[in-house]
C-alpha cells in the first residue's frame, strides 16, 4: 500500500474549522488506498504567541525553557487532529517528537535532525492507525526537548519520510505552491509546476519561504519527492523532485528576495594568510551563518571584507567582529541592516551566457545600485538597498519573462 506523508502548516491547522478540514482529507486519501502519516504545525499564530508570552516574563530565556514552552503549540494541534479524525471513524494516535525516536543534537532553538528511529510508527502503521507527529521538535542525545527552528515541521515531515520510505512527501501550506516570484509583490508571477532540489535549495536559501532550507536538503539527499500544495484548495501543486530534461527549457525558473539579511563590513584587515579564517572560525563558533563574503583587493598590506549574516545575528557577528578585528589590527567594524537580497534561479542558467549581464542591465535601468554579487551554477544574487528590492524583483520578473 502506498504511504503518503502529510505536513499540514499553521495555518492550515488555523482553527477548529480547518483541523476537520483536514481531518476529512487524510480520511479521504486513506480511502483512495494511503496509508498516511501527518505531521502538523501548531494551530495559525500559536508559536508566535507563545514567544510574545515569554517575551513578557523574562528577558533572559534559557534556551532549554524556550524549547519547552515552544514544543507545546504543536501537541494541542496534534491532539485535537486525532480527535477530529476519530469522529470521523479513522483510528489515529497522536506522538510528539521525542515519543517516535526524532534525535537531534543539543542547540537548542535551532536543533539539527541526527536519526529518526520511527519504530513506534512503523507499529503504529501496521495497527491501522493514521500516527500524527508534532513537528518541529525532537530530543537531544541528553534526553532534553529540542526544537528544530522555523519552518521545523517541513523537516520533521521530510526526515519521517526518508526513514519510512515514503511514496511522496506532501506539504500543505496556504498558497498553492511555489510561484516564480513572491504574488504579493508580483501579480503575474505563476506557479511552477515541477522543480528541481537544486533549484528549490537556491530558492529557499536565498528568501524563498514556501519550503524550510533543511527540509530539501534532506529531500535531495535522501530523494523524498516533495508536492507543495494548498489545504484550502486541494488542488494540485508544486513537484519539487530530481532534476530532468525538461527543466532545461526555462532559463530563469523565478526571482527571489530576502529583506531578514544584513551586511558587515570589517575595514584594513592585514593581507596575510589565516586573517580571514579567524575572523569566519570565530563566526561559526557563535552558529552565526555567514552567506555572501567579498573581499577587496588588497592595497598598502590591507583589505576590506564584508559578509551578509541574518539579521537577527547582527549584533553578535559585530560585537565578534569587533573583537577579532582588534585582535589582528584591523581599522573598524561597520554594519548595515538596511539591505536586502534579489536573486535569480534556474537550472537553464548553467549552459545561457547573458544572465547575469541582463540580470545588470535591468537593475541599472531602474537606478538601482549593486552592494555585492555572488554567483552559483544555477543562481546569481544581489545585495541592493532594501527599499530597492520589490522594484528590483518586478524588473527582474518582467525582464525575464515568467509572467
Amino acid at each position: 500500500m502506498p504511504l503518503v506523508v502529510q505536513k499540514f502548516g499553521g495555518t492550515s491547522v488555523g482553527d477548529a474549522d480547518r483541523i476537520r478540514a483536514v481531518a476529512d482529507h487524510i480520511a479521504r486519501t486513506r480511502r483512495q488506498g494511503s496509508d498516511v502519516v501527518a505531521v502538523v504545525s501548531a494551530m495559525g499564530k500559536t508559536t508566535d504567541d507563545l514567544i510574545h508570552l515569554a517575551d513578557s516574563v523574562s528577558a533572559t530565556q534559557p534556551p532549554r525553557e524556550y524549547d519547552m514552552l515552544v514544543s507545546t503549540g504543536e501537541r494541542i494541534s496534534m491532539s485535537l487532529l486525532v480527535m477530529a479524525l476519530a469522529d470521523l471513524g479513522v483510528d489515529a494516535a497522536s506522538f510528539t517528537g521525542s515519543q517516535v525516536g526524532i534525535i537531534t543534537d543539543s542547540d537548542h532553538t535551532r536543533a539539527k535532525i541526527k536519526e529518526v528511529k520511527g519504530d513506534r510508527l512503523r507499529q503504529a502503521l501496521a495497527a491501522g492507525k493514521v500516527p500524527v507527529v508534532a513537528g518541529f521538535q525532537g530530543v537531544s542525545e541528553e534526553h532534553e526537548i529540542t526544537t528544530l527552528g522555523r519552518g521545523g515541521s517541513d523537516a520533521t515531515a521530510v526526515a519521517l519520510a526518508a526513514v519510512l520510505n515514503a511514496d511522496v512527501c506532501e506539504i500543505y501550506t496556504d498558497v498553492t505552491g511555489v510561484f516564480t516570484a513572491d504574488p504579493r509583490i508580483v501579480p503575474e508571477a505563476h506557479r511552477i509546476n515541477r522543480i528541481s532540489f537544486e533549484e528549490m535549495l537556491e530558492m529557499a536559501a536565498t528568501g524563498g519561504r514556501v519550503l524550510m532550507l533543511r527540509a530539501v536538503e534532506f529531500a535531495r539527499n535522501h530523494n523524498v519527492p516533495l508536492h507543495v500544495r494548498s489545504s484550502f484548495t486541494w488542488e494540485p501543486g508544486t513537484w519539487v523532485v530530481e532534476e530532468d530534461a525538461d527543466m532545461e527549457d526555462a532559463v530563469v525558473t523565478a526571482v527571489t528576495h530576502d529583506t531578514s539579511e544584513a551586511k558587515v563590513t570589517v575595514s584594513g584587515v592585514p593581507d596575510r594568510p589565516g586573517v580571514a579564517a579567524r575572523l569566519f572560525r570565530a563566526l561559526a563558533d557563535k552558529s552565526i551563518n555567514v552567506d555572501m563574503i567579498v573581499q577587496n583587493t588588497s592595497a598598502h598590506g590591507t583589505t576590506d571584507i564584508s559578509f551578509t549574516v541574518p539579521t537577527a545575528d547582527l549584533p553578535v557577528a559585530v560585537q565578534t567582529s569587533q573583537t577579532h578585528a582588534d585582535e589582528l589590527g584591523a581599522s573598524g567594524v561597520a554594519a548595515d541592516a538596511d539591505v536586502a537580497r534579489v536573486s535569480l534561479v534556474g537550472v537553464g542558467m548553467k549552459s545561457h551566457p547573458g544572465i547575469a549581464a541582463t540580470m545588470f542591465e535591468t537593475l541599472a535601468d531602474e537606478l538601482i545600485n549593486i552592494d555585492m554579487i555572488s554567483t552559483s551554477t544555477i543562481r546569481t544574487s544581489c545585495i541592493v538597498a532594501e527599499d530597492d528590492v520589490e522594484r528590483a524583483v518586478r524588473s527582474l520578473h518582467a525582464a525575464f519573462a515568467l509572467g
